[in-house]
């Protein structure tokens, strides 16, 4: 029976290598220079099965049908698009070298062969970075508004993919994974995310389901690429909130590429127009080198090194607040004394081998560290006034404070440090089975140290009693006093094939099947992810294709997760584990004689051995527990093309649910001998004589966003094509938020919508396409322009948070922390 099945399995990939009649067409494609280019896409125009790319030299080969009409197509990003008609016999074998030139600012390119149109991956153009306007200046600011996608803080990096927190997103920078920081508690703490947009080559991105090659998170997979270097160059760039420099170049025998890139970001500009006014000292800055080997066509080495230092200094004067409604106002006063000192020092560098023994066979070895030193040190003292606002029209001091409704005194006291070091070593492999199938593996090893030292508390002192009230002692809230040494090991593989075929009716089946195993020796768990992706792309004359993916997604906890709110870790924590559904369906079209494309996704995620956590802020704090159970369930729709000629703009809208029920998650309620639920600051009579039991059951998760909307659209005069218009704009019905207390049955209050409007305004001098003359002392520069961008353009108080102040009864009023307000911002970018 088992030599049965063997000699099947091998008739099978028989069949699938030799099916049809075929020809070769190779060669190495240049630009206009002579120099080589890698990361071309070659594809047949009328089946987009047949496929390649060009090599770290330029080298391609691709297998096509024979004895019919075909256009070959070249593409890539920064050049323009070169087709040319063929017809070749069976077993034919022609050399075409095309040359392709660079690619105009403004310029329509035909709908080509997409490789990860099949999968669950949507390319992102990082060229669109250089326009949107944005406020923190990290590349993640071009994934908020993508499929899935929602954010609720223009200052972090953070966000959030249908339902999940950022803690469930994976981040690759070539091949090699990346971490946020760990003691981050708001977005102007965050400082530089890892990845320098101007280094960027292409970006990959998918908001579930994807591929079992991609690690072990519950939410989405941002893979980047480092461009290599074909020639010298460079960009210069400043604005109101910092700056950047990026310079590249190429040996003389091509056989070494470099890329160095320095950033800047001081957002103090920014914070000015938060509510907290004092003295911001934030300064960020990293620096970061790719250099590649191409030692021949089979072996190159690249390395990827960073260092980066993020320091948020701020010594708080005062704050005023006013919140409620109409008819009730409240101002809240604070003024401080103290301050807050955050420092993030990281380090990482990655080496990497590649050898491909042949042009069907790829291998690679990937060596990385990362090294993390975070600080925080503050010690704040608050004096809070709670004052009630007039709200009788008929009355002079109307909007003046009318009586004071309490006083009081807060001392938050911090001394916290974490350093974590990552080790790991990594095999991947791919091979191409045929002209249309694919076999990938990998393997990793891990090995994690952290220390981490916790000595926090704090105290409130209402109308001079200390909440809670006690005569004889001072309580502290919230004391923690630990010291934790971690050091784990992880081991984790994958095998996944990618199978692809025409039908006899010219339609195209893809199916890709993976599985991953994961295992952590501080709990002894394995986890086995299966993956599915089914696509089917039928032979109409409209461009269509329909997917189906179903997948394991496990997340073992790496620190966060396992530290309670006590400090300590939890020595039986497991992995979470969610189950993706997805069908999905993307439709491309000429609208106006403009290329277009639709994607409309569903989706459904059962989740099992949840983590409940609170999120303030930007702070995620775990319970430490598998001690929960949800779903998650939406839609999602984007479209994207060019509205207006030439330049590509997009739109997405979502709908989701996520709910969890975490057990023995119950509310007690008590009342009085009057028969009343007794309510500390409302009820006179608090001594309780009856109580009730309520378990809520299913309640929505701290991320339960129920609509999203994202908008990037461009602009420009036609008669003046140089001047030009983007327009960012972000919206989110509010998220779930309670009181203090770590009590989740608490959270089900929302906060008001986000809504964010940004635009910005830019004028291009100098134009790639259009060199300025050599007699010019400026001719040496490639691009020029600059940018007038407007933050915040309708004025929105935005909410991130909630600062919970009590008085003497011990009444809570919740009082909103708003993000920034309507800020100007002026750029100028050089390209050399």
């Amino acid at each position: 029976m088992l030599q049965k099945h063997y000699y099947t399995i091998c008739i099978f990939f028989l069949g699938v290598i030799c099916f049809g009649q075929t020809a070769t067409i190779s060669g190495t494609i240049r630009d206009d220079d002579g120099v080589s280019i890698p990361d071309v896409q070659i594809a047949v125009l009328e089946d987009g099965s047949y496929a390649t790319s060009s090599d770290a030299n330029g080298h391609y080969t691709l297998i096509v049908p024979a004895d019919k009409d075909i256009t070959i197509s070249a593409y890539n990003i920064s050049y323009k698009q070169v087709n040319q008609k063929f017809k070749l016999k069976s077993g034919e074998k022609v050399s075409y070298n095309p040359r392709l030139a660079v690619k105009n600012t403004i310029t329509q390119v035909d709908v080509v062969y997409e490789k990860n149109r099949n999968q669950e991956i949507q390319r992102i153009d990082p060229k669109n970075f250089i326009y949107i306007p944005s406020p923190s200046g990290n590349l993640e600011d071009l994934i908020k508004t993508q499929i899935g996608v929602s954010s609720n803080n223009e200052l972090s990096s953070g966000y959030s993919v249908r339902g999940g927190n950022f803690d469930e997103n994976l981040v690759y920078v070539n091949d090699i994974e990346v971490y946020r920081p760990f003691l981050a508690r708001s977005g102007q703490q965050e400082g530089l995310s890892f990845a320098n947009p101007d280094m960027v080559s292409n970006i990959n991105f998918s908001a579930g389901g994807f591929e079992a090659k991609y690690g072990d998170k519950m939410s989405s997979v941002l893979d980047i690429t480092y461009k290599k270097p074909l020639k010298f160059g460079g960009t210069v760039s400043g604005s109101l909130l910092g700056g950047s420099l990026h310079v590249q170049g190429v040996s003389k025998n091509r056989v070494f590429a470099w890329s160095i890139g320095s950033r800047y970001k001081s957002n103090a500009y920014l914070l000015k127009s938060m509510d907290t006014k004092g003295e911001y000292r934030p300064r960020f800055y990293d620096v970061q080198t790719f250099l590649t080997f191409t030692l021949n066509e089979k072996w190159s080495i690249e390395f990827l090194g960073n260092v980066a230092n993020n320091q948020y200094l701020v010594i708080p004067a005062n704050r005023e607040t006013t919140f409620g409604t109409v008819n009730n106002a409240i101002k809240l006063s604070i003024y401080f004394d103290g301050q807050e000192l955050t420092q993030y020092n990281t380090m990482m560098g990655g080496l990497s081998t590649t050898f491909k023994p042949n042009s069907r066979t790829k291998l690679k070895l990937i060596t990385s560290a990362y090294k993390a030193q975070e600080e925080e040190k503050y010690t704040v003292q608050g004096q809070y006034y709670i004052d009630q606002l007039e709200a009788d029209f008929g009355k002079d001091n109307f909007g003046q404070v009318a009586f004071n409704r309490g006083v009081g005194t807060f001392l938050n006291n911090g001394r916290n440090r974490i350093d974590a070091n990552v080790f790991n070593i990594e095999h991947k492999g791919t091979r191409q089975v045929g002209r249309s199938s694919e076999l990938l593996w990998g393997i990793r090893y891990q090995h994690e140290i952290i220390h981490d030292k916790l000595s926090e508390w704090r105290t409130i002192d209402s109308a001079g009693y200390v909440s809670p009230y006690n005569p004889t002692e001072i309580n502290l809230i919230d004391v923690l006093k630990t010291k934790i040494n971690l050091e784990t090991n992880r081991v984790q593989g994958y095998v996944q094939y990618i199978y692809s075929k025409q039908l006899r009716d010219s339609s195209t089946f893809t199916a890709t099947g993976g599985i991953r195993a994961n295992y952590w020796d501080f709990n002894k768990q394995t986890v086995v992810s299966p993956r599915v992706t089914l696509s089917y792309k039928p032979n109409w004359t409209r461009d269509i294709l329909f997917k189906a993916s179903w997948g394991y997604y496990y997340q073992p906890p790496f620190y966060r997760e396992m530290r309670g709110f006590d400090g300590q870790l939890n020595p039986n924590i497991r992995a979470q584990q969610s189950i993706h559904y997805l069908l999905s369906g993307d439709y491309n079209f000429k609208l106006w004689r403009r290329p277009f494309k639709v994607i409309l996704a569903g989706y459904y995620k059962e989740m099992k051995d949840l983590i409940p956590y609170e999120i303030d802020n930007t702070r995620i704090r775990y319970f430490a527990t598998n001690n929960s159970v949800g779903y998650t369930e939406g839609i999602d729709l984007r479209i994207n093309g060019e509205f207006v000629k030439g330049i590509e703009s997009w739109a997405t809208i979502g709908v989701l649910k996520t709910m969890e029920n975490i057990s023995n998650d119950r509310r007690v309620t008590y009342f009085n001998s009057d028969g009343d639920s007794i309510v500390k600051g409302l009820t006179f009579n608090n001594k309780p004589v009856d109580s009730l039991v309520v378990y809520p059951g299913y309640i929505p998760r701290p991320t339960d966003q129920r609509v999203t909307f994202g908008m990037f659209f461009q602009d420009y005069i036609p008669k003046l094509p140089s001047c030009k218009m983007y327009l960012n704009m972000q919206f989110g019905t509010g998220l779930p938020f309670g009181p203090p207390g770590h009590e989740r049955w608490k959270q089900v209050l929302r906060m008001p919508p986000y809504r964010r409007v940004d635009i910005g305004f830019a004028y291009q001098i100098i134009k790639e396409d259009k060199p300025l003359p050599k007699k010019n002392p400026f001719h040496q520069l490639k691009g020029m322009f600059i940018s007038i961008e407007v933050f915040n353009l309708l004025q929105v108080n935005n909410t991130v948070s909630y600062t919970w102040v009590t008085d003497v009864t011990n009444r809570q009023y919740a009082v909103p922390n708003y993000l920034t307000r309507r800020t100007l911002n002026l750029k100028l970018q050089v390209k050399f």
